[in-house]
């Protein structure tokens, strides 16, 4: 890559510069060892969200809660956020941030468990955005629960499909990294969707619902 293109990149990532609240639940999630989302694909789904004004999101992979609050300020004000994750720790980090935020408690539905349980009782169709950002080995579970939870026009995105830049190189084929390079070719030939891989932060594909 050109030290231009380089330079061109991380500008772009650091275009929007996170609300400070933002920045502590991303500080808190690093301690925590749930690494949050750059402020270039937080933005990217603040945008999404305000793009499809979407009033019911689910969000698998709570971390300390910056992804939830990048979306919450596109959501329209009634807009939910639920969201889902294994670890209370992660969980009390994320309430804490969406308090600081001043997000009123009935606009967030912070579940613990395991993801693919609970997904699995939620509604066909019923909405607007899923964001899956959670364990890698169970990413191709959740996101066939997500393209069934969402509506037509819907939003769904997937982060760390860059994987550290390996997925990209041919030569890189250890688990994680082959696992998320087929299901991105899956997700790209999959009629329901239409999909696009964005190069912010760790790769962020998104596609609308069919």
């Amino acid at each position: 890559m050109s030290a231009p293109k380089a330079a061109s990149l991380s500008y772009a990532e650091e275009f929007i510069t996170p609300h400070p609240v933002i920045e502590q639940a991303q500080r808190r999630a690093e301690e925590l060892g749930a690494t949050p989302v750059g402020s270039g694909a937080g933005a990217t789904l603040r945008l999404l969200a305000a793009t499809v004004q979407a009033r019911h999101v689910v969000e698998v992979g709570t971390g300390a809660g910056s992804s939830g609050l990048w979306m919450l300020q596109g959501m329209p004000r009634d807009g939910i956020l639920t969201t889902i994750d294994s670890e209370a720790e992660n969980q009390r980090a994320a309430k804490e941030a969406y308090a600081a935020a001043g997000i009123p408690t009935q606009r967030t539905r912070v579940i613990r468990g395991d993801a693919a349980a609970v997904l699995s009782r939620l509604t066909d169709g019923a909405y607007d955005m899923v964001l899956v950002d959670a364990d890698k080995a169970s990413y191709r579970v959740y996101i066939t629960e997500a393209i069934r939870l969402l509506r037509v026009g819907g939003v769904l995105a997937v982060d760390n499909m860059l994987w550290h830049d390996k997925v990209a190189d041919p030569a890189a084929r250890d688990e994680t990294t082959t696992l998320l390079r087929d299901l991105g070719k899956e997700l790209r030939e999959d009629d329901r969707l239409l999909p696009a891989l964005l190069p912010v932060g760790d790769g962020l594909l998104v596609a609308v619902r069919r």
